[in-house]
């Protein structure tokens, strides 16, 4: 009989309480083999709607379908066992009302067992979230540049430049807490800005392109690892696979053409 404990999955009340505390580490993953990987180093993962440029070559997340989300999350669930997986709600899954929101955010739930939800927004999302949460969903929010509203403001551009418009940033992260969400993403904003929201409100912010005052960052993980042809000025290559990636299909074509079938001697002779 095994006397190895079983490997209890972080839950969102775990990541909320780490405020202030160590800081919190998560990358995204879309799938179960590199969801494995990351499962030993992170504390969450987000099966983030990026998905949809990243894999699928969608020039923007708008076009990304709640099935879509649903396939990848299972595939992420699948190839995890502690790290806490967020399943972002994609364009259009959420935004209606608190009741839609809950039937798509649940259906997410059952379907892929995941510990929660993301969605963008923040006073204006503070019902649904508040919703949400009472019914037994976790929700993290997301502030600050929200790629689902690339087209209303602009493209993606840097919040906050502008102390003027601080307050609105502020009472976004304000609504959103006390609506329940366990934590906030803050992304593409401005260091001083971050720094501030990150001491007012008493849930964690996790940055992306916010500096490094906030409670934990992510990354998503093919800009990372140098597998996007176009990577955010913030991020920090830690790997060049693409450059690897490509050099070794190069030698495997050559040896193809060459007839050199890489193995196949060893098969048939």
């Amino acid at each position: 009989m095994s006397t190895e404990a079983p490997i209890r999955r972080i839950t969102a009340p775990q990541i909320r309480v780490r405020k202030g505390g160590e800081p919190i580490v998560s990358l995204t993953s879309y799938h179960a083999h590199t969801a494995a990987i990351v499962d030993r180093h992170a504390d969450f993962i987000l099966v983030g709607d990026s998905l949809g440029m990243v894999m699928h070559g969608m020039e923007s997340t708008v076009g990304v379908p709640l099935d879509l989300m649903i396939i990848h999350g299972k595939a992420v669930v699948r190839g995890t066992k502690r790290a806490l997986i967020v399943v972002d709600m994609p364009f259009g899954s959420y935004e209606e009302s608190p009741a839609i929101a809950f039937r798509n955010a649940a259906r997410v739930m059952k379907e892929t067992g995941c510990g929660a939800v993301k969605l963008e927004g923040g006073a204006r999302m503070g019902e649904t979230i508040r919703f949400l949460t009472e019914r037994g969903i976790p929700v993290m929010a997301h502030i600050g540049l929200t790629p689902q509203s690339s087209h209303v403001m602009g493209g993606f551009r840097t919040q906050g430049r502008d102390e003027e418009s601080w307050p609105a940033h502020e009472e976004d992260a304000r609504v959103v807490a006390e609506a329940g969400a366990f934590a906030v993403v803050l992304e593409g904003m401005v260091e001083p800005l971050a720094a501030r929201i990150t001491g007012q409100i008493p849930i964690p912010t996790i940055g992306i392109g916010a500096s490094a005052e906030c409670d934990g960052q992510i990354l998503v993980l093919e800009d990372m690892l140098g597998l996007s042809p176009w990577t955010p000025k913030f991020v920090k290559r830690y790997g060049d696979l693409g450059a690897e990636i490509e050099k070794a299909v190069a030698q495997y074509a050559q040896e193809v053409k060459a007839r050199a079938f890489p193995g196949e001697e060893q098969v048939y002779r």
